[in-house]
């Protein structure tokens, strides 16, 4: 999406950096535009209690199993990549209606299959619903936040995610419970999995209603020429002390100074296929979030913990406690990312994750007895779990989506976002379609690859990523 800047950049405006007249005005707005990270979060990881069951109704391979758990991410790519076109041309607010009709659409049919392939046809559906609220949720906030607030807000996407991602497990565990603790149990007609991915279908259609409740973002509004609704608009989230005519038109000069970005804008001048230094550092972030596995936490852990022996209730109830330590984390971070700034956050996470992981790699190194880890292993590998999730929620899943909301020049932020989340969502895809066959090949080198990758996080951070906290978004140059 199209934001704006202004050429030469002015110092941030005194309006920008006071307290909004209506917080909580901005605080609602904000957390309706974070619905779709909710959704994002719930629909990425509800999953996770369904993998067994659809892997015995269906009699598939853990190949097979993994296509159609990772088919969604590529739903997810392809609508991360064109999020941004598409609310340009429709605006924010209709890209958020959207994106809940398609929620809704996918969690019905997921829940009343037909056959593997449609199944996997709904995902795709799901997956592209997810890929536009990754990159509409950021932008919008960003759009509409106070810059003294902005990381803040921001975070409200990530905290979202991670309760989306907590919900989700909650509603599996206690339809599992109903099912007497097995997944493919009947309930009023159809099997415990079937209703796990069918209720997502509530939260769906509470999103397409907040949409209705909140206005269009003001830098659109301006775009369109509806400059009167653009001023009541900042005047609501930017308090009625600034001067709106001209804020209006430090907006709209930086709007005519630029043009709407495409993929040709992020390349070097002269060169056909290599890309800025900034967009590398973009695409960088997202994978490396990515990499270090955290969405093994999430689609595979019920069949993680049955693989080393735990019973399928206990491993749903893990996965559940796992995803309270995500949430812990993730108020951590919004706590922090404004105070602390957005970088040191990244280094301490990923020394942590490295830590985490490595000590999860030594567990699972150790022979089974009788289907189950040792006793000190089991206890280890079940708490460097819980930390490896704490590390990553305190730091990469909250700042990542904060730097991407405010890193790029405004030229190019547009289609920069896009491509970094698609490129999220690729190596999100790459790790879960693959985790099912390395983990049958070896569990513990399984987890020695994801801690290489956080290590080699630490470096990047240090040499490539710029600090963003406390800069206006017409700051970024």
């Amino acid at each position: 999406m199209t934001s704006t800047a202004q050429a030469p950049t002015p110092p941030p405006s005194e309006g920008r950096a006071a307290h909004p007249d209506h917080l909580g005005h901005v605080i609602f707005i904000t957390a309706s535009a974070a619905m779709g990270g909710f959704l994002f979060g719930y629909d990425s990881s509800v999953i996770n209690g369904a993998v067994e069951a659809i892997r015995d109704r269906y009699d598939i391979g853990s190949g097979t199993l993994a296509q159609v758990i990772a088919i969604a991410l590529i739903g997810c790519a392809i609508g991360a990549a064109t999020a941004g076109r598409i609310a340009d041309r429709i605006g924010r607010i209709r890209c958020m209606q959207i994106s809940a009709v398609l929620f809704a659409v996918s969690a019905v049919g997921s829940a009343l299959p037909f056959a593997l392939w449609d199944l996997a046809m709904w995902r795709v559906i799901g997956g592209f619903a997810i890929g536009m609220a990754s990159v509409i949720g950021p932008a919008y906030i960003a759009e509409v936040a106070p810059a003294a607030y902005r990381g803040r807000l921001g975070s409200f996407q990530q905290a979202a995610i991670v309760i989306g991602i907590a919900i989700s497990q909650l509603v599996n565990y206690g339809i599992l419970q109903l099912a007497d603790g097995d997944q493919r149990g009947e309930i009023g007609g159809l099997e415990a999995w079937q209703w796990m991915l069918g209720v997502m279908v509530v939260p769906a259609v509470l999103y397409g209603m907040l949409s209705f409740a909140i206005p269009e973002s003001p830098r659109f509004l301006i775009s369109v020429g509806k400059t009167d609704r653009a001023k009541e608009v900042l005047a609501e989230v930017e308090g009625h002390g600034i001067d709106l005519d001209a804020r209006v038109e430090e907006i709209d000069r930086a709007m005519r100074s630029e043009h709407k970005s495409t993929f040709k804008d992020l390349l070097v001048a002269g060169g056909r296929f290599k890309l800025l230094p900034i967009v590398w550092v973009g695409i960088g972030l997202s994978v490396f979030q990515q990499l270090v596995g955290i969405n093994v936490a999430f689609y595979y852990s019920s069949t993680l913990w049955q693989s080393v022996g735990i019973d399928p209730s206990s491993s749903f109830f893990y996965s559940f406690t796992t995803s309270i330590i995500n949430i812990i984390g993730t108020v951590i971070a919004m706590v922090l990312v404004d105070r602390v700034g957005r970088k040191p956050l990244a280094l301490v996470g990923s020394v942590g994750m490295a830590i985490a992981l490595a000590f999860e790699a030594w567990a699972f190194s150790a022979d089974l007895v009788d289907g189950k880890l040792p006793e000190t292993q089991g206890v280890v590998a079940l708490v460097a779990a819980h930390v490896f999730v704490l590390f990553f929620a305190l730091s990469w899943g909250v700042v990542v989506w904060v730097f991407l909301g405010e890193m790029f020049p405004n030229r190019i932020r547009a289609a920069a976002l896009g491509v970094a989340a698609s490129a999220q969502w690729i190596a999100n895809w790459a790790i879960t379609a693959s985790f099912p066959s390395l983990a049958d090949w070896n569990l513990s080198g399984t987890y020695m690859i994801y801690t290489f990758f956080a290590v080699l996080s630490i470096p990047f951070v240090l040499r490539y990523v710029k600090e963003t906290k406390g800069k206006a978004l017409e700051e970024m140059g």
